[in-house]
């Protein structure tokens, strides 16, 4: 961590009201660009949770009663498998996709991702997951990620058994100064909208 702050020592720091064991955050330099690119730090996950709150909105706005029930779990402690699956028979982890080199997703589409480092999700919720983004006409990519794991992902290593899957709008390097777009988010509200029904 840079101060940008005349500091000499560590008593220096101590005057500014710093101590060993604060919470760093960055400034996430958040921006929307006229062509609807989101840019920010932290933009896995936060994004991921606006569009559960826009989830929300829209049940709420169009009166929509879901055939299922419905939980949003929001954790902060990704990709742990802490419990916050007990009681249930299916999972969608609504995270990020990656954008990059041997992967088909961009900023622009919803992720469905068939397999991780944890192994495949799912077929059927894949499946669903496919045929609601193809109902709703959301464009989509189906990747594979090698070296990622998921909050869903991490419940199974916890020990519950259920159906799992994870979508997400495209993110460009993520854990860094993050790219998607506004249509990726849209389109991964619409393939949630879709497979809940």
């Amino acid at each position: 961590v840079v101060l940008d702050e005349a500091v000499e020592s560590a008593d220096d720091v101590k005057a500014l009201g710093i101590s060993v064991g604060d919470f760093v955050c960055f400034e996430p330099r958040t921006r929307v660009t006229k062509s609807g690119y989101i840019k920010s730090r932290f933009l896995d996950d936060k994004l991921s949770v606006g569009i559960l709150l826009g989830y929300a909105r829209y049940l709420k706005d169009e009166r929509i009663t879901p055939e299922r029930a419905v939980y949003v779990h929001i954790t902060s402690f990704e990709e742990v498998g802490h419990g916050g699956s007990a009681g249930v028979t299916e999972a969608i982890s609504v995270d990020m996709g990656c954008v990059g080199e041997g992967l088909t997703c961009d900023e622009r589409m919803v992720s469905i991702c068939a397999k991780d480092s944890g192994g495949p999700y799912n077929y059927d919720v894949v499946r669903g997951l496919i045929a609601a983004a193809e109902k709703m006409g959301a464009p989509y990519a189906v990747d594979v990620y090698p070296r990622y794991g998921s909050d869903v992902e991490a419940t199974l290593r916890a020990g519950y058994d259920l159906r799992h899957g994870l979508i997400g709008s495209g993110v460009y390097a993520s854990h860094g100064y993050e790219r998607s777009h506004i249509e990726g988010a849209l389109a991964t509200l619409k393939t949630l909208a879709g497979y809940v029904k």
